[in-house]
């Protein structure tokens, strides 16, 4: 708008012309649906690619806090100790050392060592003064249960008001000013320490004193901890509990005796100072699990390390003393999460790959999509003098508008929708998202209209040959491929602990492996993709001449269109190949997690359910057992875990078991199939009683000889065991004594590495129709059925040793569904599960979205020919089968090269990759029973190229349909594409 002078000389405004309406609003208008779609695919995709960093450091931070919390207080507490005064130092000084002031502000100046990240809970943590040696308590009413006196452990510890409450009397307190010297101090006990020593209020306990007489504590009070689990009171269990210890001795009969502890008020830690308990100060420092981020690893085991012998031991000396200690062992905590962090992050690497890689596909074919729809425009626009420099920032602009908030909106939609972790990450993805978007038809429209013509020559794969520069990225892409799966079939994804926890940033992750190798099967995706688009035209070459001598022309006109399809059919090939890939080898993974879990509790427990007892089962317990509701078989067992061979001293577990049933549970449940009649005992095969049965062996005969001098002269027991055992005592008769006092005489006659009775290397199986009847007597239970339920199970063992209050108590019913949860035991497994089938998920959406845009693209010209062949009499269901043949070549190979390729990278990839730390971890770390290999699962090869087929087919009929249904004129307008 301008201003001019008018005739009377004031100013007046031109108006500006319009007949030129703005670029970006013109086109908006001009197609909304299809800036509407591109708006929602952004958004889409923005939001997913946002959300996946922050999911994967909520699940990762989720497990290391759950980690440290299942290693317990002992174990993850930073324990700060260091030594009373020497005796070479003034008394007052002593005592001035222990009084609360000087532990209060050591503690203060010992908070302040501690660096970032590792954080301290203030509220669980606390000082005090306790005594090393545990003093000897001369009061005979105290329980004894071998005669030995009980011990005490005197603890002058802070915090007791705050993380108790008075049961009964009131908390200890001194009135005056305490000495080692004092002769009489008060104190408190829990309620579980007041319960198993018969102490109460105003019980006097004496312990023993250094050049004094014996001191006196009054106990005062009783206190409940209010959160007995908390770690306050777990880091020194013994002040919540008292223990039963057993010292060691050489006698028979072992002896024991309590150890308990009294709380002292702070004030009155001097007074341990006169005992010959060794008093020793204390700081104990609780990290706060809420404040431990994975990412930060590498720099909380720094911390730990720099406390235990580094810069930060020395602070601490500095603060405390110069024999100050620092122990823990929150280091091997964070090192054991780090391995099993290495072995889970590079399998949601390769489904983080797959589904990126597809993603991007999507993207790419979003714009040329929409450069294709346009291209007569955008060629009559270089034709008319549009520089290309200004038509790509006009196409920039344009896409930018609807790019720009549709990824701000992803962003938000993935803040709402994870609101955990940390922003960057997922700003970082939103954006590059974003950015493509917007790139994708600048760069196709750059690349298309270089230069000014209006008629392009046919680009179809008939005519269309690959160029040098394409064949030379092929072969890049090649080698690169070559490259990755070597080195993850030669190093794996797995990395030691020291090296997983160096590597803490969460945006690596790839793990140990780095991104080249979780990059391999969509390398090979795009490999196959781009050979099998190379061959794709021979098959139908050779296909179209048997198909033309065919009568009809709807066989040999949909080969011949299949194969003019256009060379832009490399990109949803490769989309569905990549997702077909992604899912074959995710749901490998997954079945393969699955499988290994369902293994492991067999291998526990050798069938559906195990009921075990310490001692003998009553009679009647297996029939009982049988009638409860889904049970199919029981299997008795008779174990002994603690039978000895020969004179040795070394045991080996023997189960004595039924040859007939046992031997179709082995073959049922796979561990160590074996024909039952070899393992019968003959007639004349039986025990020697030394004691229990009170028969006696008659000696001097051949098989008492080779018995070892066991007095068996009976037929030795036909037994099966484990390769270790076989090995070592080979296949000569030998003999065994039993915790009952008998032996039996076996002899190995099958070896086999896995059998359900006895986990472990180390086993033998004999018929226990030839052991003694107290031997004889069934210890164990093994139960087979479909759905065995847990209460009806329970039920009936509880109904059948109810007349056996021993056995009821020690009664054990464990069934295998429930042993399979216990291996999803960190929250860093079921996150890395979850995330891993939502990634395999997406990358199908985008797979299915890939071929939509597909057959979106071919639309016109299908629906242009249809209406051509109408006029020449082709009838409704000839168009029908015309577009479903013409799409089931494509549909095919991608279906086809699919399976193909899944198989392939699977198989290249399983000797690299070990899925144990994913499927069987288990709580506390202990070591997984068996391990967790990748191999191929048929429904995750098989149901997504069915899909596939189904898919594209049905799309084809569907616009068949839809065609038919409408009229022919707008089509068979000459000039009109629209």
């Amino acid at each position: 708008m301008g201003r001019d002078s008018g005739s009377d000389g004031r100013p007046r405004f031109r108006r500006r012309d319009h007949s030129v309406a703005p670029w970006i609003r013109t086109r908006l208008r001009t197609a909304p649906g299809a800036a509407v779609a591109l708006a929602l695919l952004v958004m889409a995709t923005a939001c997913l690619a946002a959300a996946f960093p922050r999911a994967v450091e909520r699940y990762e931070d989720a497990g290391l806090r759950q980690a440290v919390v299942d290693a317990t207080a002992p174990r993850t507490s930073l324990q700060v100790s260091a030594p009373s005064p020497g005796n070479y130092v003034p008394q007052p000084e002593r005592e001035s050392a222990l009084r609360p002031d000087s532990m209060r502000k050591a503690y203060e100046r010992v908070l302040n060592t501690i660096e970032r990240p590792l954080a301290v809970d203030p509220g669980q943590s606390t000082y005090g003064v306790r005594n090393v040696n545990n003093l000897e308590a001369a009061e005979t009413w105290l329980p004894m249960p071998s005669g030995l006196p009980a011990r005490l452990s005197l603890a002058a510890q802070s915090g007791v008001a705050e993380h108790s409450k008075v049961s009964a009397g009131r908390l200890p307190r001194a009135d005056d000013t305490v000495s080692a010297a004092t002769p009489e101090v008060e104190a408190a006990v829990t309620t579980e320490t007041a319960e198993r020593l018969d102490i109460k209020v105003g019980s006097v306990i004496h312990v023993p004193g250094v050049q004094r007489d014996p001191l006196a504590v009054r106990i005062t009070g009783i206190v409940a901890p209010r959160d007995p689990e908390g770690t306050y009171w777990t880091t020194q269990p013994l002040l919540r509990t008292p223990s039963l210890i057993r010292p060691p001795t050489q006698g028979a009969e072992p002896e024991t005796y309590w150890l308990g502890a009294l709380l002292l008020p702070p004030d009155a830690a001097p007074v341990l100072l006169g005992t010959p308990g060794k008093p020793v100060r204390y700081w104990l420092l609780a990290p706060d699990p809420a404040a431990l981020t994975a990412h930060d690893l590498a720099r909380l085991g720094s911390a730990v390390a720099s406390l235990e012998s580094g810069p930060g031991l020395v602070k601490v000396r500095t603060s405390t003393d110069a024999d100050t200690a620092v122990s823990t062992d929150l280091d091997e905590v964070l090192a054991s999460y780090a391995e099993l962090r290495s072995g889970v992050r590079p399998l949601v690497s390769v489904a983080a790959f797959g589904t990126g890689a597809v993603a991007v596909v999507v993207l790419l074919m979003a714009g040329r999509l929409t450069a294709d729809r346009r291209r007569t425009e955008l060629a009559l626009l270089r034709a008319r003098g549009a520089s290309l420099r200004g038509l790509t920032r006009r196409l920039l602009t344009e896409t930018a508008v609807v790019a720009l908030p549709a990824g701000a909106l992803g962003l938000a939609g993935a803040l709402l929708l994870v609101p955990y972790g940390r922003a960057p990450y997922a700003v970082g993805a939103a954006l590059a998202v974003t950015l493509l978007a917007c790139a994708a038809l600048p760069l196709r429209a750059l690349a298309a209209h270089r230069v000014v013509g209006v008629h392009g020559a046919r680009e179809d794969l008939a005519s269309v040959r690959p160029s040098r520069r394409r064949t030379i990225a092929e072969l890049t892409l090649l080698v690169l491929a070559s490259a990755a799966v070597l080195a993850l079939r030669s190093r794996g994804t797995s990395g030691t602990s020291d090296e997983a926890l160096d590597s803490g940033a969460s945006g690596d992750l790839g793990g140990s492996g780095d991104q080249l190798v979780a990059m391999a099967p969509v390398l090979i995706g795009v490999i196959a993709a781009l050979l099998l688009v190379r061959l794709y035209p021979l098959p139908l070459r050779w296909l179209a001449r048997p198909a033309g001598r065919l009568r009809g022309a709807i066989g040999h006109l949909s080969l011949a269109r299949a194969g003019r399809t256009s060379v832009s059919t490399v990109l949803p090939l490769l989309a569905l190949l990549t997702a077909l890939t992604t899912a074959a080898f995710g749901g490998s993974v997954l079945a393969g997690v699955a499988d290994a879990r369902d293994r492991a509790a067999v291998l526990n427990l050798g069938a559906d359910a195990r009921v075990e007892a310490e001692g003998a089962l009553p009679t009647a317990l297996p029939e009982r057992v049988r009638s409860a509701p889904g049970v199919r078989e029981v299997t008795p067992l008779s174990i002994a875990y603690e039978a000895k061979p020969g004179a040795g001293v070394d045991s080996v577990p023997l189960a004595g078991v039924d040859p007939e049933g046992y031997a179709r549970l082995a073959e049922r449940t796979g561990l160590g199939a074996f024909p039952a009649g070899e393992l019968k005992a003959s007639p004349a095969g039986g025990p020697s009683k030394s004691g229990a049965d009170g028969g006696s062996a008659k000696p001097g005969t051949e098989d008492s000889a080779e018995s070892g001098g066991s007095g068996s002269a009976k037929a030795p027991l036909p037994a099966l065991a484990s390769s270790a055992v076989a090995d070592r005592y080979g296949t000569r008769p030998f003999s065994l004594r039993l915790s009952d006092g008998s032996d039996v005489t076996v002899r190995i006659t099958l070896v086999r590495d896995l059998t359900p009775a006895l986990p472990g290397a180390y086993f033998l199986i004999v018929d226990r129709a030839g052991l003694g009847t107290v031997a004889a007597r069934p210890t164990a239970l093994l139960v087979t059925g479909d759905h065995v339920s847990a209460a009806a199970l329970r039920k009936a063992v509880a109904a059948g040793t109810g007349a056996n209050a021993d056995a009821t108590a020690r009664a054990d019913v464990r069934l295998r569904s429930e042993e399979r949860a216990r291996y999803v035991d960190s929250p860093l497994q079921s996150g890395a599960e979850r995330v891993y089938a939502a990634a395999v998920a997406a990358g199908s959406g985008y797979a299915v979205l890939a071929l939509l845009l597909a057959l979106v693209r071919a639309a016109p010209e299908r629906v242009a020919l249809l209406a051509r062949l109408r006029t020449m009499g082709l009838t409704r269901g000839q168009g029908r089968r015309l577009l479903v043949l013409e799409a089931l070549p494509q549909a095919l190979l991608a279906a086809a090269g699919g399976v193909l390729t899944g198989w392939a990278v699977v198989r290249l990839l399983a000797p690299g990759i070990d899925l144990t730390s994913i499927a069987l971890a288990t709580p506390g770390g202990t070591p997984p029973t068996g391990t967790a290999a990748l191999h191929t699962d048929p429904a995750s090869l098989f149901l997504p190229a069915l899909t596939v087929l189904l898919l594209a087919t049905s799309i084809a009929a569907g616009q068949a349909w839809w065609t038919g249904r409408r009229g022919s004129v707008r089509e068979l307008r000459a000039g009109d594409s629209r």
